[in-house]
């Protein structure tokens, strides 16, 4: 991504998977702050994330193909400043309690 830009690496992310997944379910998180000074982390934050997402795509796939269709969502992302993903990902049937 080329130039400043007034939308968060979040919202970003957000925006990302709710088009590419269309969740029930999407919490996203920024752990940045525990991982300062930390290999890959950024000065201005924005670089480890945990997401918790449910959603209907997620249906009859293994993990790792569920995590793969995120990764693909997030590729510009993953590419830049996001260093860390952890990923917590389940269909609607899975669903833990969220609330």
């Amino acid at each position: 991504m080329t130039g400043a830009s007034t939308t968060s690496v979040a919202q970003r992310i957000r925006q990302k998977l709710v088009a590419a997944l269309n969740p029930d379910h999407l919490d996203i998180i920024d752990e940045s702050a525990r991982h300062r000074g930390h290999a890959g982390a950024r000065p201005e934050g924005e670089s480890h994330f945990c997401v918790t997402i449910v959603a209907s795509a997620f249906r009859g796939k293994t993990r790792v193909q569920r995590q793969r269709l995120v990764y693909k969502a997030l590729e510009d992302e993953l590419a830049g400043p996001v260093h860390a993903l952890a990923l917590n990902v389940f269909s609607p049937e899975e669903r833990p309690d969220i609330r």
